[in-house]
């Protein structure tokens, strides 16, 4: 896992950040070679605008790089990063404000982030050092983080099927001394019959990652969405609906993800991530629509949808997780495309009825450059679920409020503390700090509000 920073002894060369207002001020302090140089170019310090400055020899000597209006800072996550316009070797950020220099940081290591797996990108690349501090370590296990979300959600579902997927959290349970349980076959057939449904379609055997770390403190469960590939089952998607399947699978990326964080910190928890791990495909064996299924819980489930699949596992997973009392149970799965329009790709929307959650999201959110969108579980609609022929409807008809109705649904399988979180994993179109492709989100929001959650 390439991180792209330096060595804490190399030398390097100054990225000086300026801001619109301060430009005039700062060239006055430059060589008059260097002031010319980036007047002439049209340099006027706009967010993430650069330029690198010729030294004698012609070559980058440093480079400036702007940091825009304060209301341009306001509207655009990790402005100052500057993936891909600096030549290769060392750099180091100076004129950075104190409490813009872990943004900084952050956004220099996520947007360096290379998916490479199948076609190698260049080594010799720029590099960042950052400071040796307790804090320079928190920016390193978040970016770490997200690596290893990116990662996962990129690989495409030939290699991160069910079985690829537990053998990823499996080395994520061995790097940190973390216990892995794998539940599959007859076991989670019988113990786990929502998930077992979804999967057996498949020739690629369902299953249930359960991975516990830490002997003390609040019980925090993660539970993550693992649908590995999904066609929409019976109720096949159409074929550009299929493009970005993969990434179906970005919950459980994306609590793994913060499972490495809260391991890598040492955060005093009692954690647990479960995974229902599974591909929702086609065979004479999938699950029909109309099927009913009886849940880990006992509640009954009519199938009104076969592509309405993950909160059926989830479901199981959530009734599972609360029969260990925790203190805290959060859900994060690639879900609705009602949240997506709603609230488009860039928020993360999530659901609580804990006021206190809340704000501790909304105020760890901000920190973290990590935006989340709290909605409504808005109980007059739970009558939508309820079909009559059984407990549950996994998909009302109608149309409205599908991401409501869902994490309405969810909730019926959960007697804890709940969040849950409907995300995208994707970023469509390069940004600041956000190559396109797999994205984690509302992780590092989560991390930033545990200690307010749960009392650390």
């Amino acid at each position: 896992m390439d991180l792209a920073i330096s060595a804490p002894s190399a030398e390097s060369r100054p990225v000086h950040a300026v801001a619109s207002d301060d430009l005039e001020g700062w060239l006055a302090t430059r060589t008059p070679a260097e002031a010319a140089w980036l007047r002439g170019s049209g340099f006027t310090a706009a967010l993430g605008e650069m330029r690198l400055i010729p030294g004698s020899n012609g070559a980058p000597a440093a480079a400036v790089i702007g940091r825009g209006t304060a209301a341009a800072r306001r509207r655009t996550r990790f402005g100052l990063a500057p993936a891909g316009q600096l030549p290769p070797g060392d750099w180091h950020f100076e004129g950075v404000p104190e409490d813009e220099r872990d943004e900084a940081a952050l956004g220099w290591l996520l947007g360096q982030y290379r998916f490479d797996r199948y076609r190698k990108s260049a080594n010799d690349r720029a590099r960042l050092k950052l400071p040796d501090d307790a804090q320079g370590s928190r920016v390193l296990t978040m970016a770490r983080a997200e690596y290893l979300t990116r990662d996962l959600i990129n690989t495409p579902a030939s290699d991160m099927g069910p079985k690829e997927l537990g053998q990823a959290a499996a080395s994520l349970a061995e790097w940190h001394g973390a216990k892995i349980e794998v539940i599959k076959g007859a076991a989670l057939e019988q113990g786990f019959p929502m998930i077992h449904a979804v999967g057996k379609g498949s020739s690629r055997a369902p299953r249930l990652l359960d991975m516990r770390w830490g002997e003390a403190g609040p019980k925090l469960t993660l539970v993550g969405k693992g649908v590995c590939f999904d066609t929409g089952g019976l109720d096949i998607k159409p074929a550009a609906g299929m493009l970005l399947m993969k990434k179906d699978m970005g919950g459980a990326a994306t609590v793994l993800g913060l499972a490495q964080a809260i391991m890598e910190l040492r955060l005093p928890v009692q954690l647990r991530v479960l995974i229902p791990a599974v591909e929702n495909s086609i065979s004479g064996d999938a699950m029909r629509p109309k099927d009913i299924l009886t849940s880990r819980k006992g509640l009954t489930v009519e199938v009104n949808n076969t592509d309405a699949e993950g909160r059926l596992v989830l479901a199981d997973a959530l009734a599972y997780a609360c029969e260990d009392a925790p203190d805290l149970v959060v859900s994060m799965a690639t879900l609705t495309g009602a949240a997506r329009v709603a609230v488009g790709p860039d928020l993360a929307p999530y659901f609580t009825d804990d006021a206190q959650a809340a704000a501790a999201l909304e105020q760890a959110a901000a920190a973290a450059r990590d935006p989340v969108w709290r909605l409504p579980f808005h109980d007059p609609y739970e009558s939508m679920l309820e079909p009559g022929i059984a407990d549950l409807d996994n998909a009302p008809s109608g149309g409205f409020a599908g991401a409501i109705t869902a994490a309405l649904f969810l909730r019926r399988f959960t007697d804890a503390r709940y969040i849950h979180f409907d995300i995208y994993g994707h970023q469509p179109s390069a940004q600041p700090g956000r190559p396109q492709g797999g994205a984690g989100q509302g992780a590092r929001a989560i991390l930033g509000a545990l200690p307010a959650m749960l009392g650390l």
